[in-house]
């Protein structure tokens, strides 16, 4: 009995204490006039009401902070854009002028981070900045996103220039000692924070979806009743659409951001930061020594395409780690093996060396043993065979049948640039050759290597220098394991699994018009991609069409049948062969520039001729 009346007596006593502290003790405002703490503030409330009160208030306190957070967010991420506009791009720009190095190629890498650097710092900062001041009164923010964020469109350029800006940021770095001096004299000053120009330049890609994650937190924490959902949930809505590209663009830019990492860790490392590079684990182990059997610390490194042994640096700043070993994937080998002294064991055995390690659980080894297979079976997989890329015959040459059987040539007149190293043919200093195994247009570049074929009488025939990787033996597997670009996508790959697809005739803004290959293909249906002809292996230029204006009203200046996608200052004319034509290609790209997919069956599989005849999918 005596224990129950403590028990009792203890239990009022905590209870009484929290509610003092809920009630009376903890009191505070944030900025804004908004409660900080989570006492009441309300004079009208009385002992009975006032836990309702506090659960609401602290519900109110949550809106306040992530407000708080988008303009904290905004402040920061301003000052990143004025690092690119006014620090990167205008000390690049300012020695270009001199003719050190091309104009235009600071203007290709930083887009248009003007513009960007504009809106932001001029429009929706002032604007957030004002709202927070005065919150008290007028607590919402889904009337300010609702009037700004139809210009986060403006975002679509930079997405799509940015695998481009990173190739001309690497080429000119290279090829310019005073571009590179610049660019690090900046990095190196303490508005850098350490970081490199790439890791600054990825901040535009991100900013889009991180808004749309802070509205949707927003949107969890309002009520349903409250005044501001409805400008909120339809801010959302233009938010969502415009983060399509930047989504489809995060994923390179996290594998570039890691790229980055670990270039630093490695002290700058050869070539680490390259497009095809993908990373795929890394972690420490232990190399166990062939003659004595002891284990030394290492570290991994595994990419799409080499494993990196390593070496610890015990260093409190900078390279952390050096390359002992690079060892390709191409021919590498995983088994798992036994040892008695040393547990979860296996070995990694590749053309330049054989490796023991031990991992430091039975888990963590079946972890790298799986990262391994998987590795191995994809770089396989993408490296087994060569496509012909014809619609008209779905052929394969593997290895094992190069040079066996006589390979269908792909037609001249399919393709305007080499379909190995992606410049553009021409009349005098780049003309059309033949692979005589594998069929493919190649320039005399890519084609100075001879092979003896065993379909003509093992007689040496002019190769392509892929093909002679393959019968020669001597695979190059960096080159042929290279991640493709945006553009180089092949067009009759897309063309197989498209949407829509067809010729018609493009001008941009005032130039000439040309015959274009055009494609909307069903794994990116909010991008158009333009090629010169139906084999091409690369695209001369892509427009994502999310955001874009369509107008098909008839101008006097016009041709039959066409019509324009404009957006801000860009204007893509097109015009078709028949008014039917133009009306198809105008279903898809309707629903296409509102951020919807559209639905089609896949591009027929009739050849050039047929395809051009009929210029578009059958709906």
């Amino acid at each position: 009995q005596w224990r129950e009346t403590i028990k009792h007596t203890v239990t009022k006593t905590l209870a009484y204490s929290l509610q003092q502290l809920l009630l009376g003790k903890v009191r505070g405002t944030s900025p804004g006039g908004v409660s900080g703490g989570l006492s009441c503030c309300c004079a009208k409330c009385d002992a009975n009401t006032r836990s309702f009160c506090l659960l609401k208030e602290t519900n109110e306190q949550k809106l306040y902070n992530i407000a708080n957070e988008l303009l904290m967010t905004e402040k920061a991420y301003v000052s990143r854009l004025n690092l690119l506009d006014n620090v990167f791009c205008a000390n690049l720009m300012e020695e270009a002028m001199k003719g050190t190095f091309p104009a235009d190629v600071v203007r290709n890498i930083f887009s248009n981070i003007s513009s960007i650097h504009v809106f932001h710092a001029q429009f929706l900062l002032p604007d957030l900045e004002k709202r927070m001041s005065e919150w008290s009164s007028c607590p919402r923010i889904g009337d300010i996103l609702l009037k700004l964020t139809p210009f986060l469109k403006m975002y679509a350029e930079y997405v799509k220039n940015f695998d481009n800006a990173m190739e001309l940021l690497k080429l000119w770095t290279e090829k310019s000692p005073l571009f590179k001096a610049i660019i690090q004299d900046i990095q190196s000053q303490e508005v850098c924070a350490s970081l490199t120009l790439q890791h600054h330049m990825l901040e535009p890609v991100q900013r889009v979806p991180r808004y749309e994650m802070l509205l949707k937190d927003y949107l969890k924490k309002l009520p349903q009743d409250a005044s501001d959902r409805h400008d909120a949930e339809k801010s959302l809505e233009i938010i969502a659409m415009a983060a399509t590209h930047s989504n489809s663009a995060i994923r390179k830019t996290e594998n570039l951001k890691k790229l980055l990492e670990i270039h630093e860790m490695l002290g700058g490392e050869g070539d680490i930061v390259n497009a095809s590079n993908e990373f795929i684990k890394e972690g420490s182990i232990l190399k166990l020594a062939a003659r004595n059997t002891s284990a030394m610390e290492r570290y991994l490194f595994l990419f799409n395409n080499v494993l990196l042994y390593c070496v610890p640096k015990f260093s409190l700043v900078g390279q952390k780690y050096t390359v002992r070993t690079r060892i390709g994937i191409d021919g590498l080998k995983v088994v798992e093996t036994s040892n008695e002294d040393y547990p979860h064991t296996f070995q990694v055995s590749g053309k330049e060396r054989s490796l023991e390690l031990q991992a430091s659980s039975e888990q963590d080894k079946e972890d790298w043993i799986k990262a391994f297979q998987e590795t191995i079976a994809i770089f396989h997989q993408k490296n087994e065979t060569f496509k012909t890329a014809s619609k008209e015959v779905d052929v394969e040459v593997s290895a094992a049948e190069l040079g066996k059987r006589a390979p269908r040539w792909i037609r001249d007149n399919e393709v305007t640039m080499c379909m190995k190293c992606r410049e553009p043919f021409n009349a005098l200093t780049r003309r059309r050759h033949h692979c005589r195994a594998c069929g493919y247009v190649v320039c005399w570049k890519c084609s100075d290597y001879k092979a003896a074929l065993e379909y003509d009488n093992n007689k040496v025939n002019k190769v392509c220098k892929d093909c002679y990787s393959i019968l020669s033996g001597q695979l190059d597997s960096d080159e042929r394991a290279k991640k493709k670009g945006i553009l180089e996508i092949e067009a009759a790959q897309f063309s197989g699994n498209s949407i829509v697809c067809g010729f018609l005739q493009y001008s941009e803004k005032t130039k000439p018009w040309q015959k274009m290959w055009c494609v909307i293909p069903q794994t990116e249906a909010l991008v158009l991609y333009l090629y010169g002809a139906p084999q091409d292996v690369k695209a001369q230029s892509t427009i994502p069409l999310l955001g874009y204006a369509v107008e098909d009203g008839p101008r006097s200046a016009d041709v039959p049948h066409s019509f324009r996608l404009t957006q801000s200052k860009s204007v893509h004319s097109f015009y078709a062969e028949s008014e039917e034509l133009k009306q198809r290609w105008l279903r898809v790209i309707r629903v296409a520039v509102i951020g919807e997919v559209p639905e089609a069956p896949p591009c027929t599989e009739g050849g050039t001729e047929g395809v051009e005849d009929n210029g578009v999918n059958n709906f």
